[in-house]
């Protein structure tokens, strides 16, 4: 809470996974949840879909940040953007860089694989 106060947001990291659990989300002033890669592998299932959908749903119903982790392809980009989620991280978007190309990206506008950033 004193964090929040400061102005700093709050993430859940690693959600639905080992101790992140729902305990947390109920506990913790979030403002962000961070869906473990591991729900990305499998999200060209339907079940893999379902389960995506419902944490996000989750977040959206609690006025929370989903971040998706572990994006590697475009369609598992596409499939958490069908469900709203606005926010990624993985491979297909960058791999780790240093801050110099970091901040070149930013500037033109592009993501790793040269497709154009989008709200």
């Amino acid at each position: 809470t004193a964090l929040r106060g400061l102005g700093i947001a709050i993430a859940l990291d690693d959600f639905g996974t080992g101790y992140s659990s729902l305990g947390y989300v109920h506990r913790l002033p979030l403002d962000k949840i961070k869906i473990d890669r591991s729900f990305m592998a499998d999200i060209d299932t339907d079940r893999g879909c379902r389960l995506v959908s419902t944490i996000l749903d989750l977040c959206h119903n609690l006025g929370l940040d989903g971040i998706a982790e572990g994006i590697k392809t475009a369609e598992q980009l596409r499939a958490v953007r069908r469900h709203g989620c606005r926010y990624v991280q993985g491979y297909h978007i960058g791999r780790p860089m240093p801050v110099a190309e970091l901040l070149e990206r930013l500037r033109v506008g592009t993501y790793a694989q040269g497709e154009r950033l989008s709200a």
